[in-house]
């Protein structure tokens, strides 16, 4: 067990997109921001997703204006990333590798750190050229190992999604270049006994830091977040309080306490998230 424990914060991305479809306003996010540089998280998610399209179709905004606003105000603090579909970037259809490029080399130079990426069924090829962009173009490629399950009447039939299964994706995502290995488990579908198993083959089997981003819609998310925590993940994602829970990911304040009690320090201003919280109440 770690006895420090990093953090990527969830709320202006994953957490509104969850709870709230993606309707915070950049005024709402500007007067957070302040607050957030001093909370001093290892990364914050702030873009991709939902937030191009919602931001553009439904708030009349830029989503460019918001990574600019967001990298202006904690540029050397946190890190910031985005969630891209591999191929498929923001959008639903596979783009040429041109396209690719010029939108990774935009991003980057208007402030995003790192790029989370993924295809939902773990193709390779839909993400080894994302990755490679990522990388040439000075970004982070944070690779996602996606989880799911055996359907339940497969039980005559040899499993699929076995640990080995995600350990074998997750070391081939790494030897075609990421950076950091995400556990994405999108539906909450890891149990505690399951990341108890999982984590600690991932942790040997990977030289890169490993990141576990659940959500809590079956009721188990906080109880998998710690059971990571326990077996040596080195990156959590989480909400703060209002934006957690739910279908979201479990909120900060819940694994602060526990972590607390286990004798982990959390690399975060707690006073400062008391702050956030307050604003977004």
């Amino acid at each position: 067990m770690a006895k420090s424990l990093k953090v990527r914060d969830l709320t202006l991305r994953d957490g509104q997109q969850s709870l709230f479809a993606t309707r915070m306003k950049q005024e709402n996010i500007d007067r957070l921001l302040p607050l957030y540089r001093e909370a001093r998280f290892y990364i914050m998610e702030v873009w991709g997703g939902a937030v191009p399209d919602s931001v553009m179709r439904y708030l009349g905004e830029s989503p460019w204006d918001r990574l600019r606003a967001c990298s202006k105000e904690m540029k050397g603090i946190s890190l910031l990333s985005a969630l891209s579909r591999g191929r498929n970037l923001f959008g639903y259809v596979p783009y040429p590798d041109y396209v690719l490029e010029g939108f990774y080399k935009e991003a980057i130079k208007n402030g995003l750190n790192v790029m989370r990426i993924f295809d939902a069924l773990n193709d390779i090829d839909n993400i080894k050229e994302s990755i490679r962009l990522i990388n040439e173009l000075g970004g982070i490629a944070d690779s996602a190992v996606c989880y799911t399950v055996d359907p339940k009447d497969s039980k005559d039939t040899d499993p699929i999604f076995t640990d080995e299964y995600f350990v074998d994706k997750a070391v081939e995502m790494e030897k075609i270049g990421a950076k950091m290995i995400t556990l994405k488990d999108m539906a909450g579908l890891v149990n505690p006994a399951r990341i108890f198993s999982l984590m600690p083959k991932l942790k040997q089997a990977l030289s890169v830091p490993v990141d576990f981003h659940t959500h809590c819609t079956p009721g188990y998310g906080l109880a998998s977040v710690l059971t990571a925590i326990i077996k040596g993940v080195d990156i959590v994602d989480t909400n703060i309080w209002w934006f957690g829970g739910g279908s979201a990911a479990p909120a900060i304040e819940l694994v602060w306490i526990f972590c607390q009690k286990m004798g982990i320090e959390l690399e975060v201003n707690m006073e400062a998230v008391a702050k956030i919280r307050a604003e977004l109440g």
